[in-house]
């Protein structure tokens, strides 16, 4: 995740998209949008990174759908920014949602992925 300033909480910081066939979506992406990629060394494989058009700023992720992203439905993911993962986490329950992913490292920050009563997927991100 490509960001610069600390994020505003209650904000969306960040989309991706988890697909099997990352390079062929992100040509379809690149396309539509007229918007570049970059990639994102994932140690093994590369990931993208989607850019704006004009002055290349990384606005989504295009991630492959493997290890723990293997749960993630094919669909755009919006990181939604939190104070506190675990205490979200732990509302999210109480509140009849579930957790698709749990509470993980991403570089120094955390995420987790949870489904509201609604089914509807989305992340929690936490800033370092």
């Amino acid at each position: 995740m490509a960001r610069k300033k600390t994020p505003t909480v209650g904000s969306v910081t960040w989309l991706d998209l988890t697909v099997k066939d990352t390079a062929r979506v992100r040509d379809f992406y690149s396309k539509v949008t007229g918007g570049k990629s970059s990639t994102l060394d994932m140690g093994g494989y590369d990931d993208f990174c989607m850019n704006q058009p004009g002055d290349a700023k990384a606005v989504a992720g295009i991630w492959h759908a493997r290890g723990e992203n293997a749960v993630l439905p094919p669909q755009w993911l919006i990181y939604i920014t939190v104070r506190n993962l675990g205490a979200s986490v732990r509302k999210c329950r109480a509140l009849g949602g579930k957790v698709v992913v749990p509470s993980r490292k991403v570089g120094p920050d955390r995420m987790a992925v949870i489904k509201d009563p609604a089914g509807a997927v989305a992340a929690l991100f936490q800033p370092a």
